[in-house]
């Protein structure tokens, strides 16, 4: 049996933001291993998150945020179910962040659905017409194209990127990370980025 120290407890904690009973169970349950712990309290809090997918989320937040030299801006737009968590330091934090993410990575939509139609059928005949000249048969030329295209959704899309902050995980991952810490349901609803020079 593993001694769990207090010290393991607030490295955890630092490092997810847990409770100390929760990172003291995870701690127990995963024999003292930090890496493991993280990962439990992740699984953990997708699975809160899961649990929340289906309350409303009427209240909120726009944040800002001009990328120094004043050349870029964004206004994003993040829901949660009350006024009291849209207050709290966590929830600003998190939208001062994905604000802070968007300037960086300019994505096209929030989800895939959110792309234009005319901009994914125009992609895919790039990927198709490049299928074509590289010299592979007509056959594969969707599915090539169809591969290109997720490729292209994880790049173009908020909830897919690598988050700016942790290239190892997702903006969907970080949203339910915050979700299991706050214990409410949040979702990026909408975003503008403007830099300047472009229409």
């Amino acid at each position: 049996m593993v001694t769990i120290s207090a010290e393991m407890v607030k490295q955890l904690r630092d490092k997810t933001g847990a409770g100390i009973m929760d990172c003291k169970a995870a701690l127990s349950e995963c024999q003292g291993d930090i890496s493991k712990a993280i990962d439990f309290l992740r699984k953990k809090g997708l699975a809160t998150a899961a649990k929340r997918a289906g309350r409303a989320m009427t209240e909120g937040a726009v944040q800002s945020y001009i990328h120094t030299g004043g050349k870029i801006g964004v206004l994003v737009e993040v829901n949660c179910e009350t006024d009291f968590v849209a207050k709290t330091d966590d929830f600003r934090e998190f939208t001062k962040n994905i604000a802070m993410h968007i300037a960086a990575t300019s994505p096209l939509g929030v989800k895939s659905e959110d792309i234009p139609e005319e901009i994914v059928n125009k992609e895919k005949e790039i990927y198709r017409a490049q299928a074509l000249e590289s010299g592979k048969p007509e056959k594969i030329l969707d599915k090539i194209a169809e591969g290109k295209l997720d490729k292209f959704f994880k790049e173009n899309c908020l909830l897919n990127q690598p988050y700016v902050r942790d290239p190892n995980i997702t903006v969907a991952d970080v949203i339910n990370d915050v979700i299991a810490k706050i214990g409410e349901n949040i979702t990026v609803r909408r975003f503008v980025r403007f830099q300047i020079g472009e229409f």
